[in-house]
């Protein structure tokens, strides 16, 4: 299969928006991130069968034959997985499948409105009641669905609302994560 072309992928259900972020440094640390959890070695390769492991642990089961045709294109010859970059250009070119071509800006025009919806939706990801506020037990879900060891502990997970938690009400509101967000850094994005 060419790099430069996706396997269509075929989905049950419509995948959601938050796939591919507007803002490109919200969108390359989201993408690292998950790189990282999949990469259960440490190794920086994510093999295939890594890959069907997390897919799993998501709950999203991928069928191996289809995974393969999908991802083996991008695993360089004699790679034992997908490196980073390779995962970027499977992300970018799924997301071209499945969205379209993202349409570049010019320099200096990405707009406010963009980077508030891409915050709102990833907000949205943690609020899962819908309530406008991310609480210790949201956090905690979100962090056991990713399979973080950091889920395992509700006062680890509390000790994090806290440092974000201006107004000490037990929660993160909106602005609280708008804050956080924008106070990371993205190396090399």
């Amino acid at each position: 299969m060419d790099a430069g072309v996706a396997a269509k992928p075929s989905l049950s259900r419509k995948p959601s928006p938050s796939f591919r972020l507007r803002n490109g440094s919200l969108n390359a640390l989201r993408l690292r991130r998950v790189f990282d959890l999949f990469d259960r070695n440490g190794d920086g390769e994510i093999t295939l069968d890594e890959m069907a492991s997390a897919l799993d642990a998501l709950g999203l089961g991928a069928d191996r034959a289809g995974l393969e045709a999908t991802v083996g294109g991008y695993i360089p010859a004699g790679a034992a997985g997908l490196r980073f970059g390779d995962f970027e250009a499977l992300h970018r070119a799924l997301g071209d499948a499945l969205f379209g071509p993202i349409e570049e800006d010019e320099p200096g025009k990405q707009g406010e409105d963009d980077d508030e919806g891409d915050m709102k939706e990833a907000f949205r990801v943690f609020d899962e009641d819908g309530d406008g506020f991310i609480s210790a037990a949201e956090l905690q879900a979100v962090l056991k669905k990713l399979g973080l060891p950091e889920a395992r502990n509700l006062a680890t997970v509390q000790e994090m609302i806290c440092n974000v938690d201006r107004d000490c009400d037990g929660r993160v509101d909106f602005g609280e994560f708008k804050c956080m967000m924008q106070g990371i850094t993205v190396w090399g994005a």
